[in-house]
């Protein structure tokens, strides 16, 4: 039998639940080229938060994901007008490796605003095992910083085969994975399962009925972290997705809150 929600109960009645805050690790934030994103400046999307409960939003610039110095910079101010709020990842692209270089040099001059590294490996058609990546996974490893991967199921560049060459070699990385390698579940289980070091991130997992369940049983929720793609998505879709899973309401703590409480330092 399906276990009563009070979280469910509250999060309906009140818009949010005070001692339990929600955390979304994978954000985007800036115009995007072809698609309309009514909420994608930094007030826009703190309004958005306000709404829904949202008491941080860790992000990477839309902008980084193509140009990673123009981009990184209107991420680091963001972030400074916000602090408390906002938090980012310092987007790579393996593509210009003279900038990935000057970038992981340039990072500590921005740990107020930096959590670790944003790769997006099948938009630039690089795997993340490949050497221009390095200077971003070493760094993370000295320093145990996050990095969250775009993943997706059968993929050459960021699929469960790649991903479990880096989990071997990086054993300090808190390696998010982006998608869960989106359609192969039992293998992104095994990844979570085998490194403890390495989460499973629910964007776009909600859309199919059972996979959070599924998750919650094999790999355990203290393994799994919300997360959004906004504004791509709508935190009320998906906390409401949450919230109706046939999960416990410790389970919804772990992932709205204590996880990601953990991986950040912050409570």
């Amino acid at each position: 039998m399906k276990e009563r929600s009070k979280l469910w109960e509250e999060f309906y009645a009140k818009g949010r639940v005070e001692d339990c805050p929600v955390y979304d690790l994978h954000g985007h934030m800036g115009s995007f080229s072809g698609a309309y994103l009514p909420r994608a400046d930094a007030d826009s999307m703190i309004a958005a938060m306000d709404r829904a409960g949202v008491r941080m939003l860790v992000f990477s610039s839309h902008a980084a994901l193509s140009s990673p110095d123009i981009g990184n910079a209107t991420a680091i101010a963001a972030v400074r007008r916000f602090p408390g709020r906002l938090r980012a990842y310092c987007a790579v692209n393996p593509n210009y490796p003279d900038i990935v270089e000057a970038e992981v040099a340039g990072f500590d001059r921005y740990r107020d605003v930096y959590v670790g590294f944003k790769f997006l490996s099948d938009y630039h058609g690089i795997a993340i095992t490949d050497a221009r990546y390095e200077p971003a996974w070493q760094f993370a490893d000295e320093r145990g910083l996050l990095i969250l991967l775009h993943t997706w199921g059968h993929s050459q560049f960021d699929g469960p085969e790649p991903i479990r060459k880096v989990a071997e070699k990086y054993r300090r990385v808190k390696i998010l994975l982006g998608h869960s390698c989106h359609g192969e579940w039992q293998k992104a289980i095994d990844l979570a399962n085998d490194f403890p070091n390495v989460y499973l991130e629910l964007t776009a997992i909600p859309d199919e009925r059972g996979v959070l369940e599924m998750f919650v049983e094999k790999a355990g929720s203290q393994k799994l972290l919300f997360g959004t793609d906004s504004p791509w998505f709508n935190h009320h879709y998906y906390i409401g997705a949450i919230c109706g899973a046939g999960i416990t309401d410790e389970d919804r703590r772990n992932v709205f809150c204590r996880n990601a409480e953990k991986l950040l330092g912050c409570g």
